[in-house]
């Protein structure tokens, strides 16, 4: 099990994850997001080799369209 901080929450999860299976498990897939970990923005083409760890920091922000 890890416990990860994401938006000031914690929360956790039964088995460690990737950044791409994090996004999913948030249901963020297809939209368009801007992932931090630990203070440091995680590059989308990197997701799925990303793994998280225990006490991780994550900041995800939703881009929002409109006019």
């Amino acid at each position: 099990m890890i416990t990860l901080s994401i938006n000031g929450e914690t929360r956790r999860f039964t088995a460690p994850l990737n950044v791409a299976e994090l996004v999913e498990q948030l249901a963020y897939t297809g939209k368009r997001i801007a992932l931090e970990r630990n203070g440091e923005i995680v590059p989308r083409s990197t997701f799925t080799h990303v793994r998280l760890a225990d006490g991780d920091k994550i900041e995800v922000v939703v881009a929002v369209g409109g006019g």
